[in-house]
């Protein structure tokens, strides 16, 4: 509820006693839980990037082939930043950091930078292992995830598409994924 009261009003204009109304609880609850506004919205933040994150550590294994993390990681990425209530707070969360920048830290720590060092983290050991080849993991992490989320943060943000179908989400993670392997893969010897 809380969530919904700041997409509706925006930060600057939410007030802690706005969701207790609407809450039904004291203003105090809501201090002694969140210590403040920051506080609540960090928690709201922490709750949709969990979304993301636990999918992510359950996909991202050194058990499967490169082909299949990548493939799962971006198709998660795009079902779950496809999804109406996701897309409307990524874009709120742009709208607002200009007036409030801390938004978008906490926005970005919590959630992007967090999928971040996952993959950064796998292609690191994946590169051990000598299934990949990237010599500078943070660039390989930036490059791929580019590939994946650039064209839906540009529609969702311009054009307010909010719906992406499994056939496109397919044919843009399979397309992204082949190009990302065709300049990582580890070279096989003949």
């Amino acid at each position: 509820m809380a969530q919904r009261i700041f997409l509706e009003r925006g930060y600057s204009q939410t007030t802690m006693q706005s969701i207790a109304e609407e809450a039904g609880a004291s203003k105090e609850t809501l201090y002694r839980h969140f210590g403040s506004k920051e506080g609540l919205f960090t928690e709201i933040v922490r709750a949709k990037s969990a979304q993301i994150a636990t999918r992510l550590d359950e996909e991202i294994t050194l058990h499967a082939s490169p082909d299949e993390v990548l493939t799962h990681v971006g198709t998660s990425l795009l079902k779950t930043l496809s999804c109406d209530d996701v897309l409307s707070f990524y874009g709120w969360i742009v709208a607002e950091t200009p007036r409030a920048p801390e938004l978008g830290r906490i926005f970005y720590e919590l959630g992007p930078a967090m999928v971040r060092a996952k993959l950064k983290t796998y292609l690191e050991r994946a590169t051990e292992q000598k299934v990949l080849c990237c010599d500078n993991p943070i660039l390989a992490t930036k490059i791929f995830l580019g590939s994946i989320l650039a064209d839906i943060h540009l529609r969702a943000l311009t054009l307010g598409v909010k719906d992406i179908g499994e056939a496109e989400i397919r044919e843009q993670v399979d397309a992204a994924v082949a190009m990302f392997l065709a300049r990582y893969r580890y070279p096989v010897k003949a």
